[in-house]
């Protein structure tokens, strides 16, 4: 049977690391291979990691064609579904698969809308022979993700973890990215750091874990400190505030002069009523 790796399917996942990678090879060389390979046509689209290991140790395995896919696009879907089911996957990876599956449905959507429905033939021809998959009709179009909320579902996060993982995503320096890939640092402290320059960043990550937390925390009391009053300010204030006392005076001065020239028209006004009664 001749399989195709496909280079950009094969790294559209996260790699596995070293020791989830050793524990799947006890596992097939203890058991076998247990779940089929899935392929669209000849290229291999789940299972990498399986494959190599059989190929490795000259092990049997099973295919299985999923000719639902019509399009590379049907393909990455399917991948993202997969992975987000898994519970291996750590919460930053969920989220980024979610908001990759946002952008692919989105063009999915905008191209529909825009453009008359036409089969797109795959790139290579299917040969459906070889453990022919029981659903054989086209994939549903997947639901809209058009709320950081139904993102955030998909992934099983919640709305502020999306936020966050959406600043990593366009501010973080890849040394940061990696280290919250591995585990190194939670999304909260990668989101806080991810605030700073990028060379910042790239320091605090080559200095580590601990050093990555206390540039979060500098982020973090950073925004809660107020703002202090500079020098100029305070003295501009101390310039000021003598005219502002002097005009205030003046003011005070001017009103009590009014007041009195107003009691005396009370007054007058008083004494001519009394004459006026008098008479």
């Amino acid at each position: 049977m001749n399989i195709v790796v496909n280079e950009e399917l094969k790294a559209y996942i996260d790699p596995m690391s070293p020791e989830e990678y050793a524990a799947l090879e006890r596992s097939i060389l203890t058991e076998g291979c247990r779940d089929a390979l899935v392929l669209w046509g000849d290229v291999l689209v789940d299972g990498h990691n399986r494959y190599g290991i059989c190929q490795k140790h000259g092990l049997p395995f099973q295919t299985v064609q999923n000719t639902r896919f019509k399009t590379m696009e049907d393909v990455h879907l399917w991948m993202i579904d997969q992975h987000l089911g898994r519970r291996s996957i750590s919460d930053y990876q969920r989220g980024v698969l979610a908001l990759r599956k946002k952008v692919i449905v989105d063009e999915q959507r905008s191209r529909a809308s825009s453009e008359t429905p036409s089969s797109e033939e795959p790139p290579f021809d299917v040969d459906t022979t070889a453990g022919e998959s029981p659903a054989d009709i086209a994939l549903p179009p997947p639901a809209p993700l058009n709320s950081r909320e139904s993102i955030a579902k998909a992934a099983r996060l919640s709305s502020s973890q999306v936020v966050m993982i959406e600043k990593i995503q366009k501010q973080a320096a890849p040394e940061l990215v990696a280290a919250v890939k591995s585990g190194v640092i939670s999304i909260n402290t990668a989101a806080a750091v991810a605030s700073l320059p990028a060379e910042e960043q790239v320091t605090a990550a080559n200095a580590g874990k601990d050093e990555l937390k206390q540039a979060a925390k500098r982020v973090r009391e950073a925004k809660r400190k107020p703002r202090e009053e500079s020098p100029e300010s305070a003295s501009d204030d101390q310039a000021t505030r003598p005219d502002a006392v002097e005009a205030l005076e003046q003011r005070v001065a001017e009103l009590t002069r009014e007041n009195a020239a107003l009691r005396l028209q009370v007054a007058d006004l008083q004494a001519q009523l009394a004459a006026q009664l008098a008479d």
